[in-house]
């Protein structure tokens, strides 16, 4: 085979030799035409000469050697995403390209179209549509391509994969290439393409032109070439490993104001995306054994949007803030609108049963279609809130019931039956049998007890604990709209508020409100004119009064993002948290925050005021701290060695100055006895400070905090990054958003997740 050589200096492979072209002549007459439903691809000869800017990638063969087998293209399915003008095209896993495969063979013409579960079963495949759906979230449908050849251009970053009628006729055209062992050949598309098989390793395509002068005749001269690739194989693209059908937990997380998560105005599904991407990483790292063998599956996190449902055409917000915004300096106030105004909208009773609703119903629903898609899924299920969905989150599992506190519904307005307790069954419960007779006398039942007022039973000479007790436990048995207000009493207690004088107990330990009928009427009447009502703010806890729904499930843990939670509180009049306070139904919180983070607060001072402990810092996920770090408390320890040799010298030397021989000393003359006792005073202190030092870094004693998270620490504090220290301020909003990436935060997610399992972790060796 002879090669002839370019202008440029490059090799070009020769015409093929007569013999061989005969043969391709015999089987093609001359020209091959491809021939699909669609159109016509037409396959004829090349001419001799070769474009100069192909030859600079032309890559020798041995033509010598016998030609190999044809063998056919092993597909892969990828799908398009779509942000902005970008398009891409991302692959599936191979676990899950198989499974499509096998699915499109088997689909053949039936009119029923396959679904295909992809994706640890977040999303669906239409096979026969072609189209990948969301399942959990609403998501826009995206195109889903069985490809098999791939081009990139000039300027293009990576590989992009041609629609399956293009790979069609190209591997057709191949097919006959390899078999016949003719190249050099010419594929003209219908679409004004031209393809090139040079060689099995140099296949080009050259686009066509507008306008083109009459004179140009080579494809060269019209535009310049792509690369083409045949298989996966053969470009640069990475497929992500496949998940573990196994599912160990399930968490949901609430994203916090505004519609973007983090500083590239992210969505709350791209940003738990990553999330969940960092989780997978450091699980094939931290738990390899684990997996190996079977005892780890992988943890599900779903995202919780509600920032949607309250800022959609249902509430019409949007439209009134609108109406009555300057137009001045639009771009920042729409940013305000749309992202701040949610901290005032949580602070509206109106605004806030949205919000509120819409977390609980939206993770009820999320849980119920898990349940559905993953019946043998028997683990536990956590929840994460960030910014100011961490508080959302506080506020709903504080006014959780357990399952001693559940009481079935009584509809709005209505009494319920009075056969359930008669009423001296109910001074018996109460231990106020003394006045039975009293009540008695005015005909008075529980039903028309619950009607009373303060007054009324004031009038018929019952005092004032008494009186309260009565009407605090009628209203909360028998009125929902009161059951309520006792329940956010009670949990002011247990958070440890000061309770207001006047207020009584009764012998459940339930604090009553002291609402009178009086002031819920005035609520309903007033609510009508007007949104907010100051008088049914809870004083304790600040919480506005509304119905906050339950739960299907009782959350094992409970982790804050930058949480503004401690600011909330404090703000809202509470000044400490009971130790013996716990969520009803979930049992463990953590709190975790960047240390630039200008949104989170602490708790644990809010549990123990009278020692100041410093907060948990969380490990780096590579097992050390961060290099300034180490630096810093190796410059730390440093001098506090210098202090303690310093002191240890000066006591050295007074000890050597004490012990000088009795004869060598002059006569002790009454003017210098004030001298030795400065120098011993002076060794005292200097023993006490030695002392004081030593005890503070040998000493560390337990600290207890509170049953909030099972006695456990519940501040953790991640480590800054080396650029990050250099100026806290320019990061402190980055520092809010970098949870969402942060794989020393899924790390610690994990550890509690899988220590409650009792999976051993495995620090990796670096």
């Amino acid at each position: 085979m002879s090669f002839s050589q370019t202008e440029e200096g490059g090799l070009s492979q020769a015409a093929p030799k007569d013999n061989t072209q005969d043969l391709f002549d015999s089987s093609t007459q001359a020209e091959a035409t491809v021939k699909t439903p669609e159109d016509q691809v037409k396959v004829s000869p090349v001419v001799d000469e070769v474009s100069p800017s192909s030859t600079s990638s032309f890559e020798m063969l041995d033509m010598e050697s016998v030609p190999a087998p044809y063998q056919e293209v092993q597909p892969h399915w990828f799908f398009c995403r779509r942000a902005d003008d970008d398009t891409s095209w991302l692959p599936f896993s191979r676990e899950d390209s198989d499974k499509l495969e096998n699915a499109c063979n088997t689909v053949g013409d039936e009119e029923e179209d396959v679904v295909v579960a992809v994706d640890g079963e977040r999303y669906d495949v239409h096979v026969k549509e072609r189209m990948r759906y969301a399942v959990y979230w609403e998501q826009a449908p995206t195109e889903v391509r069985r490809c098999t050849w791939f081009y990139k251009g000039d300027k293009d970053t990576k590989f992009m994969p041609y629609p399956e009628d293009f790979s069609k006729n190209l591997e057709d055209a191949y097919m006959i290439a390899v078999t016949l062992d003719e190249w050099k050949r010419k594929l003209d598309f219908p679409t004004g393409e031209t393809v090139i098989l040079h060689n099995p390793k140099l296949i080009m395509q050259y686009q066509p032109i507008g306008l083109q002068d009459e004179w140009v005749s080579s494809p060269s001269e019209q535009t310049r070439p792509r690369t083409v690739k045949r298989g996966v194989n053969n470009v640069f693209v990475e497929i992500p490993d496949g998940e573990s059908e196994k599912v160990d937990h399930l968490v949901f997380m609430v994203h916090g104001i505004g519609p973007a998560c983090d500083l590239r105005f992210r969505s709350i599904i791209q940003c738990v995306n990553d999330f969940r991407s960092a989780s997978l990483s450091l699980l094939a790292s931290h738990y390899k054994r684990a997996q190996q063998d079977g005892q780890v599956g992988r943890v599900e996190f779903l995202p919780v949007n509600w920032h949607s449902a309250l800022h959609g055409d249902a509430t019409g917000v949007d439209e009134d803030i609108q109406r009555i915004t300057l137009p001045s300096i639009s771009r920042l106030r729409h940013f305000t609108n749309d992202t701040l105004l949610d901290l005032f909208f949580y602070n509206s009773p109106t605004y806030c049963q949205t919000i509120v609703d819409t977390v609980a119903s939206e993770i009820n629903r999320l849980h119920a279609l898990f349940q559905r898609r993953h019946p043998e899924f028997n683990g536990a299920v956590s929840v994460v809130g960030h910014s100011l969905g961490s508080l959302i989150l506080f506020d709903l599992l504080t006014n959780q019931r357990n399952g001693s506190q559940v009481r079935e519904g009584v509809p709005s307005g209505e009494l319920c039956n009075v056969n359930c307790d008669t009423l001296e069954q109910t001074l018996n419960r109460l231990g106020l049998q003394q006045y039975l007779g009293t009540l008695q006398a005015e005909n008075l039942d529980i039903e028309s007890l619950a009607l009373c007022q303060d007054s009324d039973l004031k009038d018929l000479g019952i005092p004032l604990g008494p009186r309260k007790k009565i009407l605090n436990y009628v209203r909360r048995k028998w009125l929902p709209e009161v059951r309520q207000d006792c329940k956010t009493e009670a949990l002011r207690q247990a958070l440890g508020l000061q309770v207001p004088p006047q207020v009584a107990s009764d012998n459940d330990g339930n604090q009553s409100s002291g609402a009178t009928p009086q002031q819920s009427q005035f609520h309903r009447t007033q609510s009508v004119t007007s949104a907010v009502d100051y008088e049914y703010f809870d004083v304790g806890i600040g919480q506005v009064s509304i119905n906050y729904p339950q739960l299907a499930f009782q959350p094992q843990t409970f982790f804050a993002f930058g949480s503004p939670i401690g600011m909330f509180l404090t703000v809202r009049g509470l000044k400490r948290i009971d130790p013996n306070y716990t969520f009803p139904t979930c049992k463990r919180f953590y709190n975790i925050y960047h240390p630039y983070d200008p949104v989170a607060y602490r708790i644990e001072p809010m549990i123990v005021s009278d020692v100041d402990v410093e907060p948990m810092l969380i490990p780096h996920h590579k097992g050390r701290k961060r290099m300034h770090l180490e630096l810093k408390d190796s410059l730390t320890r440093m001098s506090m060695d210098l202090k303690n040799n310093v002191l240890g010298s000066l006591r050295t030397a007074w000890q050597s100055f004490a012990r000088l021989p009795v004869a060598a000393l002059p006569p002790v003359e009454e003017g210098e006895s004030s001298i030795e006792r400065n120098l011993q005073e002076t060794q005292g202190v200097c023993e006490e400070a030695e002392s004081s030092v030593s005890a503070e870094q040998t000493e560390q004693p337990e600290i207890k905090m509170g049953m909030l998270n099972e006695g456990r620490r519940i501040d953790y504090v991640l480590q800054e990054k080396p650029i990050e220290s250099f100026n806290e301020y320019l990061f402190a909003i980055q520092s809010h958003l970098c949870y969402w990436e942060s794989e020393d935060t899924a790390l610690l997610l994990l550890k509690e997740i899988y220590d409650k399992l009792g999976v051993a972790f495995e620090q990796p060796q670096q």
